[in-house]
């Protein structure tokens, strides 16, 4: 069995050895320590056993080579769950042939796990993302193993979580079994990413390219709707934006905007043309001045050499970066998000389609109302107003049975399409109506009067005589 740095087999760490490792002193602990915990990934999982509760780092942090050794386990184990947000690569373990082997949790749900969560194999928890980490640290969702790829130690022990800080930093700082691929091909980055060896029970050595997410490519659509946003995006403004068509769009309409900030949960590629031009500066954020701000990325190796000991980038755990009081803090804050549908109430249904979950909370609701309450803020919610090449659409007179509201219409300002911009807050139900049919796609907008009428939304035309 696997030794820890402390003479145990991993696995055999209780709270007492736990709270001695997250009071590490480099002092006390040569380099040769890391050499020490050196070994295979399946030896480093073999820690793992049934009834445990796994955490795996997300995104472009995926550590691969640790997840494909998790699957090879699934003949000696059973019932282990596997928790994580969005994971790129493959997902093996919500396969039918492992049920009773591994259960997923998921609380942010990528392309690899929604047939199993849809099937039945496989959990979603709706959750905010800032809200993830104080499950760890108060034990409402205790996590046995942390699966992480990070990058190697400096001179003095302490390694990177690179691309992804995510929750996976506080999740190694609560879990009593730390498994680390250290993957020489992993940027190192600035902020609060690093962990020392002392605190990690296993290290896999690998060298390869992380992976990938590469952005979508924008249509006109989407290129039409970035327009009437970036028209609400002043100068100064810090951006929270994500990845997909429309925030890749809107990023490609900043180029008249100047001294533009970022403070966000992730970025991508996009913005490294803007730093490039020096759009994005960050000279007059309000927190945090001159620095990029978010807890993870999803990009290309691009944007991994960027970051790459990028002191303008400064990396955080997703509590504090979703934060709606630190999101505040920011003036001029100018929150991006996406939808799958809209009802005429302004109700923003952002994770799932019907009954069938889809993705997540994020961080949508945490920007929107963290952009409220800062000075000069900009809430916005960004579709395209159809989908199914224009066959429905995605401003609707209802959101389907079973649709999740994230973001509720009390906490809705703008809504933006291609066809405009509507302002909700503080708004009646009639005035959101008129808003948001006019923005609607012309092809729908009859319907959705004519149930707005019914609904009593809008009132029904009256003749009024000019004689009693």
């Amino acid at each position: 069995m696997v030794a820890n740095g402390f003479g145990k087999p991993i696995g055999e760490d209780g709270p007492d050895m736990v709270a001695q490792r997250s009071q590490w002193h480099p002092t006390e602990l040569p380099l040769d320590d890391y050499h020490n915990k050196c070994t295979s990934a399946a030896q480093a999982l073999e820690s793992v056993r049934s009834g445990m509760r796994v955490w795996i780092q997300s995104g472009c942090g995926t550590p691969a080579a640790l997840v494909d050794a998790l699957v090879a386990r699934a003949p000696s184990v059973r019932d282990v769950e596997v928790v994580h947000m969005m994971t790129l690569g493959s997902a093996d373990y919500t396969k039918p042939e492992f049920e009773g082997r591994f259960r997923h949790r998921g609380l942010f749900l990528g392309a690899n796990v929604r047939a199993a969560v849809a099937a039945g194999r496989a959990d979603y928890t709706p959750i905010f993302l800032s809200e993830i980490e104080a499950l760890f640290e108060s034990r409402a969702l205790p996590l046995d193993v942390v699966l992480m790829q990070v990058s190697p130690p400096d001179a003095h022990g302490f390694v990177s979580l690179g691309t992804t800080v995510d929750c996976t930093l506080t999740a190694a700082r609560c879990a009593p079994i730390v498994i680390a691929e250290v993957n020489d091909q992993m940027p190192r980055t600035h902020g609060d990413t690093f962990i020392h060896v002392s605190h990690i029970s296993a290290i896999v050595e690998t060298s390869h390219p992380l992976l990938e997410l590469r952005s979508e490519q924008f249509t006109e659509t989407h290129l039409r709707v970035a327009r009437n946003v970036a028209s609400l995006v002043p100068d100064g403004a810090t951006l929270q934006t994500g990845i997909g068509g429309i925030p890749e769009a809107v990023l490609s309409c900043l180029d008249d905007k100047r001294d533009l900030g970022i403070h966000t949960e992730m970025f991508s590629d996009g913005v490294i043309e803007l730093i490039e031009k020096g759009i994005i500066n960050g000279e007059r954020k309000t927190l945090h001045r001159g620095k990029l701000v978010a807890a993870f990325v999803l990009g290309t190796k691009r944007l991994f050499d960027f970051i790459n000991h990028n002191a303008s980038c400064e990396f955080r755990p997703i509590a504090y970066t979703n934060d709606p009081y630190v999101v505040a803090q920011n003036d001029r804050m100018v929150a991006i998000n996406s939808a799958l549908q809209v009802d005429l109430t302004g109700q923003v249904c952002a994770d799932s389609l019907g009954t069938k979950p889809y993705s997540g909370f994020g961080g949508q609701l945490d920007f929107i109302r963290g952009a409220a309450r800062s000075r000069g803020g900009v809430p916005i919610i960004a579709l395209p107003s159809t989908a199914q090449h224009g066959a429905v659409s995605r401003i609707v007179p209802v959101l389907e049975p079973g649709a999740g509201v994230v973001t509720s219409r009390a906490d809705v300002h703008y809504v933006v399409t291609e066809h405009g911009i509507a302002y909700l807050h503080g708004k009646t139900l009639r005035e959101r109506a008129e808003a948001l049919i006019a923005i609607a796609d012309p092809l729908f907008q009859a319907e959705l009067d004519e149930f707005a009428r019914r609904a009593h939304y809008l009132e029904r035309k009256a003749v009024v005589s000019d004689f009693a």
